[in-house]
């Protein structure tokens, strides 16, 4: 009898790294389109040093910002100290913690599609809904947020793939604990260092057929798109 092309552990790591993805591309778009406004809009003097904040993660080694938010979250950490007195523990090494993680790595790869789309759109838009007595959220809501529609798009298909093919940060942060932690960047790792290459290409190959497809469908749905305009300008 043949065996399984997957075992049960990279089933449960595509598994985990699907639930980790959407659940770090939702927080990413309620979180990041009010930034994405904000940058878009101000002309505050934090403007520029806010855009250089979340530009970091594209800049800085995974291994360097995975290990500050290791002593960030650790019991020592303000937020490690604020979660232990609350009763929650510490974020390193569970799921949660991975989710954070996540959300501060993935940031640029959100806000900035979605900034650059409400800035192509300009102030006209908004200053004639204005004049028709709009209120500012029924604005946002009903004329920004579907003229920044392709930004969005870019944003939620760059936001889910880029969390998907995390591994630095995660193996910092997570570990490697099967069914808490265990990725599928991880899994391909151990099968790797377990000398196992026929596991490690089987899920590398699903990995490549992903990535592939989804810079394919960004491509098609929305043209005027690329990866790099989600990079700091």
């Amino acid at each position: 009898m043949n065996a399984p092309w997957f075992s049960a552990e990279d089933i449960e790591a595509l598994l985990l790294t699907l639930k980790l993805a959407t659940t770090v591309t939702a927080l990413l778009l309620v979180l990041g389109t009010p930034l994405a406004w904000w940058l878009a809009r101000s002309t505050s003097r934090w403007r520029h040093p806010v855009n250089a904040v979340v530009a970091l993660p594209l800049v800085l080694p995974p291994s360097v910002l995975g290990f500050y938010l290791l002593i960030f979250m650790g019991p020592r950490g303000p937020l490690g100290e604020l979660t232990q007195s609350l009763g929650l523990g510490t974020l390193p090494f569970t799921f949660s913690g991975l989710v954070f993680a996540s959300v501060i790595y993935s940031l640029p790869f959100v806000v900035q599609p979605i900034q650059n789309a409400m800035e192509a759109m300009g102030r006209r838009p908004t200053e004639v809904a204005a004049t028709l007595r709009a209120a500012p959220l029924d604005c946002f809501f009903t004329v920004v947020l579907p003229l920044a529609r392709p930004g969005l798009l870019s944003a939620t298909v760059l936001g889910f793939a880029h969390t998907v093919g995390e591994f630095g940060v995660v193996l910092m942060i997570g570990g490697n604990i099967g069914g808490e932690t265990q990725v599928v960047s991880v899994q391909v790792y151990n099968h790797v260092e377990a000398l196992d290459y026929a596991s490690a290409h089987r899920l590398s190959l699903v990995m490549l057929g992903f990535s592939f497809a989804v810079l394919l469908a960004l491509y098609v749905f929305n043209p005027n798109s690329a990866p790099q305009r989600g990079r700091a300008r």
